[in-house]
Protein backbone atom coordinates (compact mmCIF):
# COMPACT_ATOMS: atom_id res chain seq x y z
CA UNK A 1 0.00 0.00 0.00
CA UNK A 2 1.31 3.43 -0.93
CA UNK A 3 0.43 6.70 0.76
CA UNK A 4 0.51 9.64 -1.63
CA UNK A 5 -1.04 12.37 0.48
CA UNK A 6 -1.24 13.31 4.15
CA UNK A 7 -4.35 15.37 4.84
CA UNK A 8 -4.78 17.21 8.12
CA UNK A 9 -7.74 18.52 10.00
CA UNK A 10 -7.04 22.12 11.01
CA UNK A 11 -8.75 23.10 14.26
CA UNK A 12 -7.55 21.06 17.20
CA UNK A 13 -5.02 19.19 15.03
CA UNK A 14 -2.73 21.85 13.57
CA UNK A 15 -4.10 24.82 15.49
CA UNK A 16 -4.75 24.78 19.23
CA UNK A 17 -8.36 25.86 19.70
CA UNK A 18 -7.90 25.92 23.48
CA UNK A 19 -4.99 28.35 23.33
CA UNK A 20 -7.70 31.02 23.13
CA UNK A 21 -8.28 30.60 26.87
CA UNK A 22 -5.23 32.77 27.69
CA UNK A 23 -6.80 35.83 26.07
CA UNK A 24 -10.27 34.86 27.30
CA UNK A 25 -8.99 34.70 30.87
CA UNK A 26 -7.43 38.14 30.59
CA UNK A 27 -10.75 39.55 29.39
CA UNK A 28 -12.91 37.51 31.77
CA UNK A 29 -10.74 36.58 34.78
CA UNK A 30 -11.28 33.03 35.99
CA UNK A 31 -13.50 32.14 33.03
CA UNK A 32 -10.96 31.48 30.28
CA UNK A 33 -10.94 27.68 30.36
CA UNK A 34 -14.72 27.47 30.55
CA UNK A 35 -15.12 29.89 27.65
CA UNK A 36 -12.67 27.95 25.49
CA UNK A 37 -14.34 24.57 26.08
CA UNK A 38 -17.94 25.74 25.75
CA UNK A 39 -17.12 27.85 22.70
CA UNK A 40 -15.56 24.89 20.90
CA UNK A 41 -18.37 22.50 21.86
CA UNK A 42 -21.06 24.88 20.59
CA UNK A 43 -19.12 25.55 17.37
CA UNK A 44 -19.05 21.82 16.54
CA UNK A 45 -22.66 21.37 17.63
CA UNK A 46 -23.76 24.04 15.14
CA UNK A 47 -21.92 22.34 12.26
CA UNK A 48 -23.62 19.05 13.02
CA UNK A 49 -27.04 20.64 13.40
CA UNK A 50 -26.75 22.33 10.01
CA UNK A 51 -25.52 19.29 8.11
CA UNK A 52 -27.86 16.78 9.74
CA UNK A 53 -30.90 18.98 9.14
CA UNK A 54 -30.49 19.02 5.35
CA UNK A 55 -27.93 16.37 4.33
CA UNK A 56 -29.26 15.39 0.89
CA UNK A 57 -29.71 18.78 -0.76
CA UNK A 58 -27.65 18.70 -3.97
CA UNK A 59 -26.79 22.36 -3.49
CA UNK A 60 -25.72 21.83 0.12
CA UNK A 61 -27.61 22.58 3.29
CA UNK A 62 -30.04 25.49 3.03
CA UNK A 63 -29.10 26.26 6.65
CA UNK A 64 -25.38 26.55 5.92
CA UNK A 65 -23.43 29.42 7.39
CA UNK A 66 -19.67 29.83 7.02
CA UNK A 67 -17.57 28.48 9.86
CA UNK A 68 -16.33 31.97 10.74
CA UNK A 69 -19.91 33.10 11.30
CA UNK A 70 -20.69 29.99 13.34
CA UNK A 71 -17.57 30.64 15.41
CA UNK A 72 -18.77 34.12 16.29
CA UNK A 73 -22.32 32.95 17.02
CA UNK A 74 -20.89 30.21 19.25
CA UNK A 75 -18.87 32.78 21.17
CA UNK A 76 -21.94 34.97 21.63
CA UNK A 77 -23.91 32.00 22.93
CA UNK A 78 -21.08 31.00 25.28
CA UNK A 79 -20.82 34.47 26.80
CA UNK A 80 -24.59 34.58 27.26
CA UNK A 81 -24.61 31.12 28.85
CA UNK A 82 -21.93 32.16 31.31
CA UNK A 83 -23.72 35.47 32.00
CA UNK A 84 -20.72 37.46 30.78
CA UNK A 85 -20.98 40.89 29.23
CA UNK A 86 -20.23 41.70 25.59
CA UNK A 87 -18.27 44.84 26.30
CA UNK A 88 -17.03 46.82 23.34
CA UNK A 89 -14.00 45.22 21.78
CA UNK A 90 -13.98 41.96 23.74
CA UNK A 91 -15.71 39.82 21.12
CA UNK A 92 -13.59 41.45 18.43
CA UNK A 93 -10.38 40.65 20.31
CA UNK A 94 -11.34 37.02 20.78
CA UNK A 95 -12.36 36.59 17.15
CA UNK A 96 -9.17 38.25 15.94
CA UNK A 97 -7.15 35.84 18.07
CA UNK A 98 -9.15 32.88 16.72
CA UNK A 99 -8.06 33.85 13.23
CA UNK A 100 -4.45 33.49 14.36
CA UNK A 101 -4.64 30.51 16.70
CA UNK A 102 -1.40 29.18 18.12
CA UNK A 103 -0.05 26.11 16.31
CA UNK A 104 1.21 23.14 18.28
CA UNK A 105 4.99 23.43 18.66
CA UNK A 106 6.04 20.31 16.74
CA UNK A 107 3.79 20.86 13.73
CA UNK A 108 6.00 22.88 11.40
CA UNK A 109 8.96 20.49 11.72
CA UNK A 110 6.70 17.48 11.11
CA UNK A 111 5.18 19.04 8.00
CA UNK A 112 8.65 19.84 6.69
CA UNK A 113 9.72 16.20 7.14
CA UNK A 114 6.60 14.93 5.37
CA UNK A 115 7.32 17.24 2.44
CA UNK A 116 10.90 15.95 2.32
CA UNK A 117 9.47 12.48 1.73
CA UNK A 118 7.84 13.72 -1.46
CA UNK A 119 4.28 13.42 -0.17
CA UNK A 120 1.48 15.84 -0.90
CA UNK A 121 0.23 17.74 2.15
CA UNK A 122 -3.18 19.31 2.57
CA UNK A 123 -5.70 20.63 5.06
CA UNK A 124 -9.34 19.52 4.92
CA UNK A 125 -11.35 21.68 7.27
CA UNK A 126 -14.77 22.97 8.20
CA UNK A 127 -13.08 26.35 8.38
CA UNK A 128 -13.84 29.13 5.94
CA UNK A 129 -11.07 29.76 3.44
CA UNK A 130 -10.31 33.23 4.79
CA UNK A 131 -9.82 31.99 8.34
CA UNK A 132 -7.75 29.01 7.18
CA UNK A 133 -5.53 31.27 5.08
CA UNK A 134 -5.03 33.54 8.07
CA UNK A 135 -4.18 30.65 10.41
CA UNK A 136 -1.76 29.03 7.95
CA UNK A 137 0.02 32.32 7.34
CA UNK A 138 0.23 33.15 11.05
CA UNK A 139 1.73 29.71 11.76
CA UNK A 140 4.31 29.98 8.96
CA UNK A 141 2.95 26.87 7.24
CA UNK A 142 2.25 28.25 3.76
CA UNK A 143 5.30 26.62 2.18
CA UNK A 144 4.69 23.17 3.69
CA UNK A 145 1.04 22.78 2.70
CA UNK A 146 0.24 22.06 -0.94
CA UNK A 147 -3.51 22.50 -0.63
CA UNK A 148 -5.97 24.08 1.79
CA UNK A 149 -9.45 22.63 1.28
CA UNK A 150 -12.55 24.16 2.84
CA UNK A 151 -16.02 22.60 2.91
CA UNK A 152 -17.57 25.94 1.91
CA UNK A 153 -18.21 24.99 -1.76
CA UNK A 154 -20.42 22.02 -0.82
CA UNK A 155 -22.19 23.72 2.12
CA UNK A 156 -21.90 20.56 4.25
CA UNK A 157 -19.60 20.10 7.23
CA UNK A 158 -17.66 17.05 8.37
CA UNK A 159 -18.46 14.23 8.91
CA UNK A 160 -20.57 14.17 5.76
CA UNK A 161 -19.13 11.86 3.08
CA UNK A 162 -19.23 14.80 0.68
CA UNK A 163 -16.78 16.71 2.87
CA UNK A 164 -14.17 13.94 2.80
CA UNK A 165 -14.86 13.51 -0.92
CA UNK A 166 -13.38 16.97 -1.50
CA UNK A 167 -9.92 15.44 -1.07
CA UNK A 168 -10.29 13.32 -4.19
CA UNK A 169 -11.83 16.21 -6.08
CA UNK A 170 -8.65 18.15 -5.34
CA UNK A 171 -5.95 15.47 -5.44
CA UNK A 172 -5.41 12.57 -7.90
CA UNK A 173 -5.51 9.89 -5.21
CA UNK A 174 -7.50 6.84 -4.24
CA UNK A 175 -9.06 6.72 -0.78
CA UNK A 176 -6.54 4.20 0.54
CA UNK A 177 -3.66 6.40 -0.65
CA UNK A 178 -4.65 9.11 1.82
CA UNK A 179 -3.52 9.27 5.44
CA UNK A 180 -6.03 11.53 7.17
CA UNK A 181 -4.84 13.06 10.44
CA UNK A 182 -7.13 14.51 13.10
CA UNK A 183 -7.07 15.11 16.83
CA UNK A 184 -10.87 14.94 16.89
CA UNK A 185 -11.96 11.35 17.46
CA UNK A 186 -15.29 11.90 15.70
CA UNK A 187 -13.41 13.22 12.65
CA UNK A 188 -10.98 10.30 12.62
CA UNK A 189 -13.94 7.92 12.80
CA UNK A 190 -15.80 9.69 9.98
CA UNK A 191 -12.70 9.60 7.79
CA UNK A 192 -12.20 5.90 8.56
CA UNK A 193 -15.79 5.16 7.59
CA UNK A 194 -15.20 7.09 4.36
CA UNK A 195 -12.29 4.81 3.50
CA UNK A 196 -9.16 6.80 4.31
CA UNK A 197 -6.23 5.46 6.26
CA UNK A 198 -6.45 7.44 9.50
CA UNK A 199 -4.25 8.69 12.30
CA UNK A 200 -5.79 9.99 15.52
CA UNK A 201 -3.64 12.49 17.41
CA UNK A 202 -4.77 11.83 20.98
CA UNK A 203 -3.21 14.78 22.79
CA UNK A 204 -5.44 14.43 25.86
CA UNK A 205 -4.99 10.70 26.44
CA UNK A 206 -8.68 9.95 25.93
CA UNK A 207 -10.29 6.62 25.05
CA UNK A 208 -11.39 6.36 21.44
CA UNK A 209 -15.07 6.40 20.56
CA UNK A 210 -17.02 3.27 21.50
CA UNK A 211 -18.13 3.10 17.87
CA UNK A 212 -15.88 1.13 15.56
CA UNK A 213 -13.65 0.84 13.62
CA UNK A 214 -10.61 2.18 15.38
CA UNK A 215 -8.33 4.55 13.45
CA UNK A 216 -5.48 2.92 11.58
CA UNK A 217 -2.93 4.60 13.89
CA UNK A 218 -2.87 6.70 17.04
CA UNK A 219 -0.26 8.87 18.72
CA UNK A 220 0.08 11.57 21.33
CA UNK A 221 1.27 14.40 19.07
CA UNK A 222 2.00 15.12 15.43
CA UNK A 223 5.45 13.49 15.60
CA UNK A 224 3.65 10.15 15.71
CA UNK A 225 2.46 10.71 12.14
CA UNK A 226 6.04 10.20 10.97
CA UNK A 227 6.08 6.84 12.74
CA UNK A 228 2.82 5.86 11.04
CA UNK A 229 4.22 6.75 7.63
CA UNK A 230 7.03 4.27 8.22
CA UNK A 231 4.41 1.53 8.03
CA UNK A 232 3.61 2.37 4.44
CA UNK A 233 5.45 2.14 1.19
CA UNK A 234 4.87 5.47 -0.46
CA UNK A 235 5.71 7.04 -3.78
CA UNK A 236 6.41 10.58 -4.90
CA UNK A 237 3.70 12.35 -6.82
Amino acid sequence: MKIKAVVFDAYGTLFDVYSIQVLADSLYPGQGADIAVKWRDKQIEYTRLITQSDPHNAAGSQYFRPFWELTQLSLTYTLDRLHLSHQEGQVEQLMDQYAKLKAFPENLAVLEKIKEQGLTTAILSNGSMDMLTSAVKSAGMKNVLDHVISVDPIRLFKTSPESYGLVQKTLPVNKDEVLFVSSNAWDALGATWFGFQTHWVNRQGLPFEALTPQPTFTGSDLNSVLVSLDHFKYQKN
